[in-house]
């Protein structure tokens, strides 16, 4: 797979851009024409063309056969057309004409080019009427392009900035200010810029989290919809993380600061979002060449065009000019242009909104075509944590065998006494002489009972009586691939703990959809074949591969590429290689940052639910790229030949502002078209 180099800003550069559809940012690939341009620009020079239409109109000889009115006369009032004439191309027509000029330079001609050239024919033929040349001036014409001209291109920046407020939207979500904790323990407002790695600050009910942290004390819900697109607060204690962005509820936290600046996850988010709107697709590619040649068919058009109707026409060289215009206004590639661009940055809005970050955007164009979705294992269908998965007692309630297991373990760190001290129902027994014996376990005592709890081997080595119940638990345990843990008196073992990796509840949703869908799941793990058995099992996967090495991931990814188009799912550093190898890279946002810099996609709630969403959101993607093309060039197809005159015959002629105006409600349509997609519900994916 050929990896894209993005040219966004890299980790730990300066944070915040301009937002894209704003001043100086281009706002999608293929896009430069507007390089510098705002829609308050379009609208005020809008707002000053359609005054200075109304007298051009007013006093046209055409408006006043048509509705049947005599303009009044005054001394140089065939003065009054071409002066406002002139105004108005110099005015309302620079941008078009700079923008064609930058085209012209980089040897890009395309929509700039055509509008340039027909506001320019359109004004220089009137004005030399005006002095004196044979023929009809257009000014009305001419001004009426101008109009449609600048209103349709209003009309798409404003589309284009609504698309893409992604970016502000998320600069918003940080405050200024911050409570931060001094040497002496006292509160202190300070900028958020000054905060620093290892800091104390204060969140209060209401606020916004300023940086990423760990709460130390305080408990409380975090509105973080903005990042994981859930709209249930999520609860908070002590020893969790916020994140730079997130809403605190209704609780004082105390929190110490991890990642500040550059590093928070917002600042990640804001890198990659804009990375992926400046990304340019294949299909983006494919609209930029198709719009290119549009240009140079529009211009190849229109001078034989002129030619035919001023030789063989029996209408005079105006009526030429104005097929000549009409056709190159019309063939502007503006939908054209549009039509992958607006997908995209729509596209990117929607995934971002539902906790899907787009570092490339040939992704969605991947993204539709996915046959096989392999999964790595630990921390994406798995929790990546021990948890008891089944308790076997004898002799005793399973309830009780816990709360006693738990007030030993509750002074070991190991993994696997975590799990079962959580695992636990309080209140938990009070234990004295508590002792580690290297490499088997602990023993102490619970009121006059000597009680141990370790591996299976050691009962075996005290010469403890394990209960033939007993022994099929850990038969099973053995079975299973999980460990297995112990508790037994001085006589016999009372209870067996069995402990593995826990399915996420996400993955099973995931993985029946996803073969509701036609599409095959993979798992692919470094654990036992025991284990890969025992998950594949729970989760109804019939393909897996276990006991892989990090450097096999990608081959096996190669291989399932060759019977279908391939997404790989992970988040460790090990899974790098296989993201990078897969035909789309799909990294758990909880993972690390090899992994989410490897990747296509980043799911940033850790859910693999969520590759559901993405490949969802692909298709719908790829759906409204192939309608915007078809209309684009089908459009053109059709207006072309008609602004030509091909029909005149029939009593069918395009003026050039109605050429404008069909030309401006193609690229609305277009438009229109990829702002649907913001409407694709994802939530039951």
């Amino acid at each position: 797979m050929v990896v894209e180099e993005h040219h966004g800003p890299r980790p730990g550069e300066s944070g915040v851009a301009a937002a894209p559809g704003e001043a100086g940012h281009s706002s999608h690939g293929g896009h430069e024409k507007h390089e510098g341009h705002r829609p308050e620009m379009f609208r005020d020079r809008l707002g000053v063309s359609l005054i200075l239409t109304v007298p051009i109109l007013y006093l046209s000889t055409q408006f006043q056969d048509w509705f049947g009115y005599s303009a009044l006369e005054f001394a140089g009032d065939e003065w009054v057309s071409p002066v406002v004439a002139t105004v108005l191309f110099v005015y309302a027509g620079s941008v078009f004409l700079q923008g064609g000029w930058r085209e012209v330079r980089s040897r890009q001609p395309g929509m700039m080019v055509l509008i340039s050239i027909a506001i320019s024919v359109a004004y220089f033929f009137s004005l030399a009427v005006s002095l004196g040349f044979d023929g009809e001036p257009f000014y009305w014409e001419l001004a009426t392009l101008l109009d449609v001209m600048l209103l349709g291109h209003w009309i798409e920046m404003r589309s284009v900035q609504a698309a893409s407020k992604a970016l502000a939207h998320l600069a918003e979500m940080l405050p200024t200010v911050a409570h931060r904790l001094n040497d002496q323990g006292e509160l202190e407002d300070v900028g958020v810029a000054s905060l620093s790695v290892g800091d104390t600050i204060v969140v209060k009910p209401g606020e916004q989290v300023p940086a990423d942290g760990e709460i130390t004390d305080g408990s409380t819900t975090m509105n973080e919809a903005f990042l994981t697109g859930e709209s249930r607060p999520a609860p908070k204690q002590p020893g969790d993380e916020v994140i730079a962005g997130a809403v605190n509820g209704d609780g004082v936290l105390q929190v110490v600061l991890t990642r500040t600046g550059d590093a928070t996850t917002l600042s990640q988010i804001m890198r990659l979002v804009e990375e992926a709107q400046a990304s340019r697709s294949r299909f983006q590619a494919l609209a930029d060449r198709a719009a290119f040649y549009l240009t140079l068919i529009a211009v190849g058009v229109s001078v034989p065009t002129f030619v035919g109707w001023a030789i063989f026409g029996t209408s005079g060289v105006t009526f030429a000019v104005t097929r000549a215009v009409t056709v190159l206004v019309i063939a502007c590639p503006h939908a054209l242009g549009l039509a992958i661009p607006l997908v995209n940055v729509n596209a990117t809005s929607v995934s971002a909104s539902n906790g899907i970050l787009v570092r490339n955007r040939e992704a969605f164009e991947r993204g539709r075509a996915i046959s096989i979705v392999a999964f790595d294992k630990t921390g994406t269908l798995t929790e990546g944590a021990f948890v008891v998965s089944n308790v076997a007692a004898h002799g005793v309630e399973r309830s009780e065998a816990l709360r006693l297991a738990a007030s030993l373990e509750r002074s070991s760190e190991h993994p696997l006494a975590a799990a079962i001290v959580n695992a636990a129902p309080e209140p938990l027994h009070q234990v004295s002489s508590v002792r580690a014996v290297a490499g088997q376990g602990l023993e102490g005592a619970v009121g006059d009972r000597r009680l141990r709890i370790g591996r299976a081997e050691w009962a075996a080595e005290l010469g403890v009586e394990i209960p033939d119940d007993l022994a099929d638990a850990l038969a099973s345990s053995d079975r299973r691939g999980e460990s297995a843990v112990v508790l037994m008196d001085e006589r016999r073992a009372m209870a067996v703990f069995s402990l593995g990796d826990k399915v996420r509840e996400q993955a099973r949703r995931s993985v029946r959809q996803l073969a509701d869908d036609g599409v095959e799941v993979v798992m692919i793990t470094g654990d036992a074949e025991a284990v890969a058995a025992t998950v594949s099992e729970e989760l109804a996967i019939e393909r897996y591969h276990a006991r892989v090495l990090p450097q096999d991931k990608a081959r096996i990814v190669e291989e399932l590429k060759r019977e279908g188009s391939t997404a790989f799912v992970g988040d460790g550093i090990n899974d790098a290689p296989a993201l990078l190898a897969a035909d789309l890279g799909i990294a758990i946002g909880a993972g690390t940052n090899v992994a989410i810099e490897s990747a296509d996609l980043v799911l940033v709630e850790n859910n693999p639910a969520d590759v559901n969403k993405a490949l969802t959101l692909s298709r719908a993607t790829h759906r409204k790229m192939l309608q915007n093309l078809a209309w684009a060039t089908g459009y053109n197809a059709v207006a072309i030949p008609l602004a030509a005159g091909v029909a005149a015959s029939a009593g069918i002629l395009l003026s050039p502002a109605i050429g404008a105006l069909f030309m401006s409600l193609s690229t609305v349509i277009v438009a229109i078209n990829a702002t649907l997609l913001r409407r694709i519900d994802l939530s039951g994916t």
